[in-house]
Protein backbone atom coordinates (compact mmCIF):
# COMPACT_ATOMS: atom_id res chain seq x y z
CA UNK A 1 0.00 0.00 0.00
CA UNK A 2 1.29 3.22 -0.86
CA UNK A 3 0.17 6.58 0.47
CA UNK A 4 -2.83 8.36 -1.92
CA UNK A 5 -3.55 12.29 -1.00
CA UNK A 6 -6.89 14.23 -1.43
CA UNK A 7 -5.14 17.81 -1.15
CA UNK A 8 -8.93 19.64 -0.73
CA UNK A 9 -11.90 17.79 0.03
CA UNK A 10 -15.22 19.05 2.00
CA UNK A 11 -17.24 17.09 3.85
CA UNK A 12 -20.56 17.83 5.51
CA UNK A 13 -21.75 14.90 7.97
CA UNK A 14 -25.11 16.96 9.17
CA UNK A 15 -26.27 17.21 5.31
CA UNK A 16 -23.64 15.90 3.01
CA UNK A 17 -22.20 12.32 2.46
CA UNK A 18 -19.80 12.82 5.09
CA UNK A 19 -18.10 9.65 6.51
CA UNK A 20 -19.52 7.25 3.53
CA UNK A 21 -17.73 9.80 1.05
CA UNK A 22 -14.67 8.76 2.73
CA UNK A 23 -15.52 5.29 2.49
CA UNK A 24 -15.86 5.43 -1.32
CA UNK A 25 -12.54 7.20 -1.09
CA UNK A 26 -10.65 4.44 0.69
CA UNK A 27 -12.18 1.42 -0.83
CA UNK A 28 -10.98 3.27 -4.11
CA UNK A 29 -7.33 3.08 -2.71
CA UNK A 30 -7.57 6.69 -0.74
CA UNK A 31 -5.61 6.72 2.55
CA UNK A 32 -5.12 10.63 3.64
CA UNK A 33 -7.23 13.82 3.42
CA UNK A 34 -7.14 16.95 3.71
CA UNK A 35 -10.41 18.29 4.76
CA UNK A 36 -11.24 21.69 4.74
CA UNK A 37 -14.30 23.62 6.07
CA UNK A 38 -17.27 24.29 3.90
CA UNK A 39 -17.91 28.03 3.30
CA UNK A 40 -19.76 29.66 6.22
CA UNK A 41 -23.10 30.58 4.10
CA UNK A 42 -23.59 26.45 3.72
CA UNK A 43 -23.63 25.88 7.38
CA UNK A 44 -25.44 28.72 9.09
CA UNK A 45 -26.40 32.41 9.09
CA UNK A 46 -24.01 34.80 7.63
CA UNK A 47 -21.14 35.42 10.57
CA UNK A 48 -21.17 38.83 12.40
CA UNK A 49 -18.00 38.57 14.03
CA UNK A 50 -15.37 35.63 14.85
CA UNK A 51 -16.81 33.54 17.26
CA UNK A 52 -19.45 32.95 14.65
CA UNK A 53 -16.76 30.56 12.95
CA UNK A 54 -16.57 28.33 15.82
CA UNK A 55 -19.55 25.66 14.74
CA UNK A 56 -18.37 25.65 11.40
CA UNK A 57 -14.74 24.97 12.51
CA UNK A 58 -15.80 22.35 15.00
CA UNK A 59 -18.05 20.56 12.34
CA UNK A 60 -14.75 20.47 10.82
CA UNK A 61 -12.90 18.80 13.51
CA UNK A 62 -15.67 16.37 13.91
CA UNK A 63 -15.81 15.01 10.38
CA UNK A 64 -11.95 14.64 10.67
CA UNK A 65 -12.23 12.50 13.47
CA UNK A 66 -15.13 10.10 12.16
CA UNK A 67 -12.64 9.86 8.69
CA UNK A 68 -9.57 8.84 10.77
CA UNK A 69 -11.74 5.78 12.23
CA UNK A 70 -12.16 4.84 8.22
CA UNK A 71 -9.02 6.06 6.34
CA UNK A 72 -6.00 3.42 6.20
CA UNK A 73 -3.56 7.02 6.80
CA UNK A 74 -5.47 9.65 8.20
CA UNK A 75 -6.68 13.31 7.76
CA UNK A 76 -6.45 16.74 8.51
CA UNK A 77 -8.72 19.42 8.98
CA UNK A 78 -7.88 23.07 7.12
CA UNK A 79 -9.72 25.80 8.51
CA UNK A 80 -10.61 29.56 7.27
CA UNK A 81 -12.35 31.86 5.35
CA UNK A 82 -13.97 31.70 1.85
CA UNK A 83 -12.99 34.22 -0.23
CA UNK A 84 -17.05 34.58 -1.50
CA UNK A 85 -18.30 35.80 1.75
CA UNK A 86 -16.88 39.42 1.36
CA UNK A 87 -19.68 39.24 -1.37
CA UNK A 88 -22.42 37.92 0.56
CA UNK A 89 -20.93 39.86 3.51
CA UNK A 90 -21.17 43.20 1.67
CA UNK A 91 -24.69 42.93 0.56
CA UNK A 92 -25.86 42.19 3.59
CA UNK A 93 -24.93 46.03 4.11
CA UNK A 94 -21.27 44.94 6.09
CA UNK A 95 -19.62 46.96 3.42
CA UNK A 96 -16.36 45.72 2.32
CA UNK A 97 -14.24 47.00 5.03
CA UNK A 98 -17.03 46.00 7.48
CA UNK A 99 -17.13 42.78 5.87
CA UNK A 100 -13.27 42.13 5.88
CA UNK A 101 -13.10 43.15 9.38
CA UNK A 102 -15.19 39.47 10.18
CA UNK A 103 -13.22 37.75 7.88
CA UNK A 104 -9.83 38.60 9.60
CA UNK A 105 -11.49 37.58 12.74
CA UNK A 106 -12.61 34.27 11.23
CA UNK A 107 -9.01 34.06 10.27
CA UNK A 108 -8.10 34.35 13.84
CA UNK A 109 -10.04 31.89 14.97
CA UNK A 110 -8.88 29.69 12.92
CA UNK A 111 -5.18 30.28 13.43
CA UNK A 112 -5.80 29.62 17.36
CA UNK A 113 -6.56 26.01 16.33
CA UNK A 114 -3.53 25.68 13.95
CA UNK A 115 -1.42 27.03 16.82
CA UNK A 116 -2.78 24.66 19.37
CA UNK A 117 -2.57 21.88 16.82
CA UNK A 118 -6.09 20.79 16.12
CA UNK A 119 -5.77 22.02 12.20
CA UNK A 120 -2.61 21.72 10.07
CA UNK A 121 -3.05 24.85 7.84
CA UNK A 122 -5.39 27.81 7.38
CA UNK A 123 -7.43 28.48 4.29
CA UNK A 124 -8.25 32.57 2.44
CA UNK A 125 -7.88 33.59 -1.42
CA UNK A 126 -9.90 36.05 -3.07
CA UNK A 127 -12.76 36.32 -5.44
CA UNK A 128 -12.46 34.55 -8.68
CA UNK A 129 -15.18 36.34 -10.29
CA UNK A 130 -15.48 40.18 -10.82
CA UNK A 131 -16.07 42.65 -8.32
CA UNK A 132 -15.64 46.07 -6.99
CA UNK A 133 -12.20 47.66 -7.04
CA UNK A 134 -12.83 48.23 -2.84
CA UNK A 135 -14.15 44.50 -2.77
CA UNK A 136 -10.84 43.08 -4.66
CA UNK A 137 -8.47 45.50 -2.20
CA UNK A 138 -10.51 44.48 0.53
CA UNK A 139 -10.11 40.81 -0.37
CA UNK A 140 -6.53 40.91 -0.64
CA UNK A 141 -6.01 42.69 2.76
CA UNK A 142 -7.84 39.34 3.66
CA UNK A 143 -5.00 37.21 2.17
CA UNK A 144 -2.15 39.31 3.51
CA UNK A 145 -3.37 38.69 7.06
CA UNK A 146 -3.82 35.05 6.56
CA UNK A 147 -0.61 34.77 5.04
CA UNK A 148 0.84 36.78 7.80
CA UNK A 149 -1.02 34.16 10.29
CA UNK A 150 0.58 31.33 8.31
CA UNK A 151 4.22 33.13 8.66
CA UNK A 152 3.57 33.73 12.21
CA UNK A 153 2.62 29.86 12.80
CA UNK A 154 4.77 28.38 10.43
CA UNK A 155 1.51 26.73 9.07
CA UNK A 156 0.89 26.08 4.85
CA UNK A 157 -1.83 28.46 3.81
CA UNK A 158 -4.47 26.82 0.99
CA UNK A 159 -6.33 29.61 -1.35
CA UNK A 160 -8.69 30.00 -3.41
CA UNK A 161 -8.89 32.54 -6.11
CA UNK A 162 -9.04 33.64 -10.02
CA UNK A 163 -8.30 30.86 -12.32
CA UNK A 164 -4.48 32.10 -13.56
CA UNK A 165 -0.74 30.12 -14.31
CA UNK A 166 0.78 33.23 -12.66
CA UNK A 167 0.61 33.96 -8.66
CA UNK A 168 3.84 35.25 -8.59
CA UNK A 169 2.35 38.62 -6.81
CA UNK A 170 0.93 36.69 -3.97
CA UNK A 171 3.85 34.02 -3.72
CA UNK A 172 5.69 37.69 -3.05
CA UNK A 173 3.30 38.87 -0.13
CA UNK A 174 3.90 35.55 1.24
CA UNK A 175 7.58 35.93 0.85
CA UNK A 176 7.44 39.48 2.45
CA UNK A 177 5.81 38.60 5.55
CA UNK A 178 7.75 35.47 6.18
CA UNK A 179 5.67 32.55 4.81
CA UNK A 180 7.73 31.05 1.73
CA UNK A 181 6.25 30.59 -1.03
CA UNK A 182 5.67 26.98 -1.41
CA UNK A 183 3.85 26.32 1.97
CA UNK A 184 1.10 28.87 -0.28
CA UNK A 185 -1.00 26.16 -1.99
CA UNK A 186 -2.97 27.07 -5.05
CA UNK A 187 -6.65 25.17 -4.51
CA UNK A 188 -8.18 24.25 -8.08
CA UNK A 189 -4.72 25.13 -10.08
CA UNK A 190 -4.21 24.04 -13.11
CA UNK A 191 -1.00 21.69 -14.05
CA UNK A 192 1.24 25.06 -14.48
CA UNK A 193 2.07 27.66 -12.00
CA UNK A 194 4.60 30.30 -11.22
CA UNK A 195 4.61 31.12 -7.69
CA UNK A 196 2.58 28.59 -4.77
CA UNK A 197 2.62 25.19 -4.98
CA UNK A 198 -0.19 23.87 -7.78
CA UNK A 199 -3.36 21.41 -5.89
CA UNK A 200 -3.82 20.38 -9.36
CA UNK A 201 -7.41 19.62 -10.17
CA UNK A 202 -7.67 16.03 -11.07
CA UNK A 203 -8.69 16.29 -14.52
CA UNK A 204 -6.30 14.11 -16.95
CA UNK A 205 -5.15 16.58 -18.99
CA UNK A 206 -4.31 19.07 -16.42
CA UNK A 207 -2.46 16.15 -14.51
CA UNK A 208 -0.40 15.12 -17.54
CA UNK A 209 1.13 19.11 -17.41
CA UNK A 210 1.94 18.37 -13.76
CA UNK A 211 3.68 15.32 -13.77
CA UNK A 212 5.77 16.61 -16.97
CA UNK A 213 6.55 19.93 -15.48
CA UNK A 214 8.19 17.77 -13.04
CA UNK A 215 8.11 20.22 -10.14
CA UNK A 216 6.23 19.95 -6.89
CA UNK A 217 2.18 19.56 -7.07
CA UNK A 218 -0.65 17.95 -5.11
CA UNK A 219 -3.65 16.27 -5.97
CA UNK A 220 -7.48 17.34 -5.51
CA UNK A 221 -10.74 16.68 -6.27
CA UNK A 222 -12.59 19.45 -4.60
CA UNK A 223 -15.43 17.15 -3.50
CA UNK A 224 -18.23 19.58 -1.99
CA UNK A 225 -20.67 16.89 -0.21
CA UNK A 226 -23.75 18.91 -1.47
CA UNK A 227 -26.59 16.47 -2.03
CA UNK A 228 -28.06 18.64 -4.35
CA UNK A 229 -25.02 18.61 -6.50
CA UNK A 230 -24.19 15.26 -6.06
CA UNK A 231 -20.19 13.74 -7.13
CA UNK A 232 -19.31 17.50 -7.47
CA UNK A 233 -17.02 18.85 -8.17
CA UNK A 234 -15.11 15.59 -8.50
CA UNK A 235 -16.11 12.57 -6.71
CA UNK A 236 -14.37 10.87 -3.78
CA UNK A 237 -12.69 8.12 -5.60
CA UNK A 238 -11.21 10.12 -8.72
CA UNK A 239 -8.07 10.81 -7.00
CA UNK A 240 -7.38 7.24 -6.35
CA UNK A 241 -8.22 6.19 -9.77
CA UNK A 242 -6.63 9.21 -11.39
CA UNK A 243 -2.77 7.66 -9.51
CA UNK A 244 -3.85 4.21 -11.42
CA UNK A 245 -4.19 6.38 -14.61
CA UNK A 246 -0.52 8.36 -13.92
CA UNK A 247 0.89 4.74 -12.92
CA UNK A 248 -0.62 3.44 -16.41
CA UNK A 249 1.17 6.49 -18.15
CA UNK A 250 4.31 5.50 -16.75
CA UNK A 251 4.37 8.56 -14.57
CA UNK A 252 5.49 6.86 -10.93
CA UNK A 253 8.10 9.63 -10.05
CA UNK A 254 5.13 12.09 -10.25
CA UNK A 255 3.03 10.17 -7.90
CA UNK A 256 5.84 9.96 -5.25
CA UNK A 257 6.03 13.51 -5.79
CA UNK A 258 2.36 14.39 -5.44
CA UNK A 259 1.23 11.88 -2.52
CA UNK A 260 5.13 11.78 -0.51
CA UNK A 261 7.38 14.84 -1.28
CA UNK A 262 5.23 17.40 -1.74
CA UNK A 263 3.12 17.04 1.64
CA UNK A 264 6.09 17.09 3.38
CA UNK A 265 7.49 19.61 1.69
CA UNK A 266 4.43 21.78 2.24
CA UNK A 267 2.33 20.88 4.78
CA UNK A 268 5.23 18.77 6.81
CA UNK A 269 3.25 15.49 7.36
CA UNK A 270 4.57 12.22 6.58
CA UNK A 271 1.80 10.12 4.47
CA UNK A 272 4.78 6.99 4.74
CA UNK A 273 4.71 7.09 8.78
CA UNK A 274 1.30 7.70 9.03
CA UNK A 275 0.09 4.64 6.68
CA UNK A 276 -1.25 1.27 8.70
CA UNK A 277 -0.06 -0.98 6.44
CA UNK A 278 -1.32 -3.91 8.85
CA UNK A 279 -4.04 -4.67 6.77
Amino acid sequence: MEPILDDHMHLDPDHGRGTEAVKDFSRAGGTHLLVVNKPSWHLGDLPASGADFEHIFETTLDAVESANDVLDGRAWPVLGVHPGLISRLTEAARGPEGAGEIMRAGLDLAAEYVADGRALGLKSGRPHYEVSDAVWSASNDVLKHALALGAKHDRAVQLHTEGSEDLTEIAEWAEERGLPAHRVVKHYANGRLKGPTPSVICEKDQLRRAAESGVPFLMETDFIDDPQRPGAVLGPKTVPRRVAWLREEGYEGAIRTAHVETPEWVYGIDTVGTLDRSG
